[in-house]
């Protein structure tokens, strides 16, 4: 039996079939959004720039010669108000490339040389006006005993940072090390006390002083953590010897300590401790001396940081003294004794690297 209405359906389904083909044929399918697209070249909605953007936590194990360094590193940028994001895999790209090119110098590792090598290819790759890395490094150094002179591994922190621009890179070496403090306080109140109780046995007062100066008095302790960094401007040619800033910083203590010590060595760190008794201010003002001391040749513009921070032992609470400058307003305090006009920040001296606007 025939039924128009059916054919009618037909006809008109076939007509809507041969429109879509036609839609399609005459107009090439889009590919989906973001396909094969750089995603982080995009205008942001909010069109405000980034200070910072970057990478923290990144790990890695570098072996220069037969030593081995376990680091952690950061790594930003600044970013525009015109770009979406920063290329994060970049970061990462960069570290290695960094790396590789210290592994085979064979150089001795230095974490500010390779900060600055991360930080300048980061900012190229970036295409950032500023890039900025920190290290921290953790390696070895074998020590004797100060008596006994048996060999001891000890640990010690590295520290290197940069700062990139266009112009020139400006960057600090430092390390961070353990040792032990006497209070002077209380060893004073335990030499008042051990004077009354000599002189009503019967001791002369020549007899008391003669034995307050051969024994050591008593006082409370502290393990201590000095923190020593010094800042490079652009043109610094000069490379500073972690060591050199080891030795300041451990010297600056009452006493260095040791992981591994025989009797011997634990009785003459003990008294050395007690013969050098230092409040955490004293190691701070002695690191500061230290580096006016040991680098006479290094460019007033320099910046030096000092930090003490005390591990109390009779109180629950830490203590911790700081210093920072440009080297030529230490250089002038500790010279002169009077106090210098300013002491510039950290975060002062690394924006005085940034060109002016315009430049």
């Amino acid at each position: 039996m025939h039924h128009p209405r059916r054919d009618c359906a037909h006809t008109r389904a076939r007509a809507t079939l041969a429109h879509v083909q036609a839609i399609g044929s005459s107009v090439s399918p889009s590919a989906p959004r973001g396909v094969g697209e750089d995603v982080q070249s995009r205008a942001p909605r909010v069109a405000v720039g980034l200070s910072r953007v970057g990478v923290t936590g990144v790990e890695k194990v570098i072996r220069i010669r037969d030593e081995l360094f376990f680091a952690r590193l950061e790594c930003f940028v600044d970013l525009g108000g015109e770009q979406k994001g920063a290329h994060m895999s970049r970061f990462e790209e960069v570290v290695n490339e960094a790396i590789g090119e210290v592994v085979l110098s064979e150089s001795p590792f230095r974490a500010e040389t390779l900060a600055q090598h991360i930080a300048e290819l980061v900012r190229t790759r970036q295409q950032a006006e500023r890039a900025e890395v920190t290290i921290a490094a953790r390696y070895p150094e074998h020590k004797p005993a100060p008596v006994s002179g048996i060999q001891t591994q000890e640990i010690y922190t590295l520290f290197g940072r940069a700062v990139a621009f266009a112009h020139g890179t400006r960057r600090t070496v430092g390390v961070s090390a353990t040792g032990m403090t006497a209070c002077p306080c209380a060893q004073e109140l335990v030499a008042a006390r051990a004077r009354e109780r000599l002189l009503a046995d019967g001791f002369s007062e020549s007899e008391v002083e003669r034995i307050i100066e051969r024994v050591p008095v008593a006082t409370h302790n502290q393990r201590g953590l000095a923190t020593l960094h010094i800042g490079c401007i652009e043109e610094c040619v000069e490379e500073i010897d972690a060591s050199a800033l080891l030795k300041i910083a451990e010297s600056s203590m009452s006493s260095e300590i040791y992981e591994l010590m025989k009797r011997t060595d634990e009785v003459e760190v003990v008294e050395k401790a007690h013969r050098s008794p230092r409040f955490v201010e004293d190691c701070v003002r002695e690191m500061v001396a230290g580096v006016v001391r040991e680098f006479p040749q290094l460019d007033g513009r320099s910046f030096v940081s000092a930090r003490q921070e005390n591990l109390e032992t009779i109180h629950q609470h830490n203590v911790v003294a700081e210093r920072h400058g440009l080297l030529s307003e230490l250089r002038s305090e500790v010279d002169s004794g009077a106090p210098a006009a300013r002491q510039t920040t950290l975060e002062q001296w690394l924006d005085a690297g940034r060109p002016a606007p315009g430049v």
